[in-house]
């Protein structure tokens, strides 16, 4: 006997969860540990700036992916703009945000690790969505899902319509849940101050 139940579409909200469960993780282990370099050396400097970069172009690349994807998400197949270089660009353009904020605390050991932990989750969250969408758009979505890459982009198949229509409401929520990076600075930034200060311990180094 087979399971005649229909496959539903993911639970986002499981999946911001998790993400936000993972950042403040990650935020409880830098009040511990702190950046090899100085707060003077270039290096710490470059690691910052970069970062703060990193987290912009993670801001702009999710605004822009919803202007495309807006309330259409799970009801129409969406392969044009970013969603044409990649199956899954917001959770691309979250990734590099993550490994911005490693980068603002100064070490790229902790970039990386933010980064593929939170590729790992997006990268099941993806498959999970996969499924629904094979289902829901059977005659569109192979042909997608084969030339399309899933996370890792290729600008070459770029492409988008002259016109596109967005909701002004999900993209004031999408800046809104975008703002959740950039306030990850001021924290990250305020555990080196403390640790400089001696209020904080500091039990490890990492480069």
């Amino acid at each position: 006997m087979t399971d005649s139940t229909p496959l539903q579409p993911f639970n986002q909200r499981r999946r911001q969860v998790i993400v936000k469960f993972l950042a403040a993780a990650a935020i409880a282990l830098l009040f511990v540990a702190g950046p090899k370099w100085d707060d003077a050396s270039l290096l710490r400097a470059a690691f910052e700036t970069a970062g703060v970069i990193f987290i912009l172009v993670c801001m702009f690349g999710r605004l822009w992916s919803t202007l495309y994807v807006g309330t259409r998400k799970n009801s129409e197949l969406v392969m044009a703009g970013p969603y044409s270089v990649t199956r899954n660009p917001l959770y691309l353009f979250s990734t590099i945000g993550v490994f911005g904020v490693g980068l603002v605390f100064g070490s790229i050991v902790v970039a990386l690790f933010l980064a593929g932990m939170s590729y790992l989750v997006f990268s099941i969250t993806a498959k999970k969505e996969a499924a629904f969408l094979r289902t829901q758009f059977a005659d569109d979505y192979p042909a997608y899902e084969s030339s399309t890459p899933q996370f890792w982009p290729n600008v070459r198949l770029y492409h988008t319509p002259s016109e596109i229509t967005f909701s002004p409401q999900v993209l004031l929520r999408a800046f809104g849940d975008s703002l959740y990076f950039l306030a990850l600075i001021p924290i990250v930034k305020g555990v080196a101050l403390l640790q400089a200060a001696g209020y904080l311990p500091v039990l490890l180094r990492l480069p």
